[in-house]
């Protein structure tokens, strides 16, 4: 059973973590706290494709924000595959029991 679920896809970040962590929360924490606000069970943040040097902040991401925004449901999706990652989406909008994840989507 889906629930009423949010994807917030992001686009482009720059290449280095360091520097696609700072891009993220500068621009984009402020676009999740008005989703958050909105209402609706789940928010799937698509984040594009990085190397595993981006891992890291990418899960500290999703367990800080499925922490403070329970019950509402947040996670995030690297979208390294465009199939994978339209059906990670649709698998998440159907596990209500998941939350504070951070989901490389590999072909």
């Amino acid at each position: 059973m889906s629930v009423i679920q949010t994807v917030l896809a992001v686009d482009v970040l720059p290449d280095g973590a360091i520097e696609a962590a700072a891009t993220f929360y500068r621009d984009y924490i402020s676009r999740i706290e008005a989703l958050v606000g909105q209402g609706g069970a789940a928010i799937v943040i698509v984040l594009p494709h990085a190397e595993a040097d981006h891992d890291d902040w990418r899960r500290a991401l999703a367990r800080d924000l499925g922490r403070k925004h329970a019950p509402i449901r947040v996670n995030v999706v690297g979208a390294a595959d465009p199939e994978a990652t339209e059906a990670l989406v649709d698998y998440l909008g159907g596990a209500p029991g998941v939350t504070g994840q951070y989901c490389p989507a590999h072909g």
